[in-house]
């Protein structure tokens, strides 16, 4: 599989969305769509990437009961989304029950599984009152999550080695993507794509770095550059 570079659309409106579409560089295939944009402009913000045939990755983290959220999938699947995110910690029978629905659309979306925020570190792990380490919960959680049905993970490029070794086959998504000279923001757990890349991620996730350049077309070759 070769390695895949996800835009993600950290914007406000459809408005400003549009404006970062017509000044990236076409060569992004793919797009990340979160809870901000999503909430403030609803499905209609999908259309125009399907538009410019761009690949979809809605990404709202479900977690609710197993029907609220095999509804949910197969309701973004009738908007065109080709992968999308649930929350390992939503349980068994919300995971078996999404990847049923996803399985049963006409155009399935491919689904991968939160395991462990990468704005989390041991101490939040302390806080939340949760024994195992940050590499243990990802492993516990990723074979819960696989072993339900589910496509993949979304991991920092800390764990994917470990996961990548459990899970040959699984789509690894990691966000928290930064070139060596960049600002990690409110990340704490980054790494380059190269590194994340030899670790076993197959899906890089990047915003800010390419969203906020001056130069985007410079910055998405210099990753795609590191990638290869």
């Amino acid at each position: 599989m070769e390695p895949a570079l996800i835009v993600a659309l950290d914007v406000p409106s459809l408005k400003k969305m549009e404006e970062a579409l017509e000044r990236l560089p076409d060569s992004i295939e793919w797009y990340k769509v979160g809870l901000e944009l999503f909430c403030a402009e609803g499905p209609a913000v999908l259309e125009p990437l399907k538009k410019r045939n761009k690949k979809i990755f809605l990404d709202l983290k479900l977690h609710d009961i197993p029907h609220t959220v095999a509804c949910a999938v197969k309701t973004a699947a009738s908007h065109g989304v080709n992968l999308m995110t649930v929350h390992a910690m939503g349980g068994r029978a919300m995971l078996e029950a999404a990847a049923k629905a996803a399985r049963e659309c006409d155009n399935p979306p491919r689904l991968v599984a939160v395991t462990t925020l990468t704005s989390l570190n041991q101490d939040d792990f302390t806080d939340l009152g949760i024994e195992r380490t940050v590499s243990e919960q990802a492993l516990a959680l990723g074979e819960l999550a696989v072993h339900s049905g589910i496509d993949g993970l979304v991991t920092s490029a800390h764990e994917a080695g470990a996961l990548r070794n459990k899970f040959p086959e699984a789509l690894l998504v990691t966000p928290g993507i930064r070139m060596p000279d960049g600002d990690v923001g409110d990340q704490k757990r980054v790494a380059t794509p190269a590194f994340a890349i030899q670790q076993g991620s197959s899906h890089l996730v990047v915003g800010r770095p390419i969203m906020q350049a001056v130069d985007p077309d410079a910055i998405t070759d210099a990753i795609l550059a590191d990638i290869k």
